[in-house]
């Protein structure tokens, strides 16, 4: 929304419904990405160790995967294959940054995208 919206809800109104299905999906994605990197340790300031939370991962990544592999069909491949190359790395991330191993199909949003080992 542009900041001339102020805390007029008719304008933000106006203001989303002129942004794509796909951009809203796409930043919402960014969005559980981002979170998800600083909870599994990816922050700049990671070897602190401070932003390290597996458990809020897990549920952030699960969410991801969740949204990238039910709107895929609907993002296009150029989106759908960053979101999940993304969605990858950030699942493998969580796979080094944990003590104890999940199962194969067993980490973070597998359920929807299948083992990523």
């Amino acid at each position: 929304m542009s900041s001339s919206t102020g805390n007029d809800p008719a304008a933000a109104t106006r203001d989303i419904a002129d942004v794509a299905a796909v951009e809203v999906i796409t930043t919402a994605a960014v969005h559980l990405m981002s979170a998800a990197a600083v909870k599994c340790g990816l922050a700049e300031d990671a070897d602190e160790g401070s932003h390290l939370d597996l458990d809020e991962a897990r549920k952030l990544i699960t969410a991801l995967a969740a949204l990238v592999t039910a709107s895929a069909p609907d993002l296009g491949n150029q989106h759908a294959r960053s979101l999940r190359d993304g969605l990858k790395t950030l699942q493998l991330a969580f796979r080094e940054a944990s003590f104890v191993p999940d199962a194969p199909g067993e980490g973070p949003g597998e359920k929807y995208t299948g083992s990523v080992v």
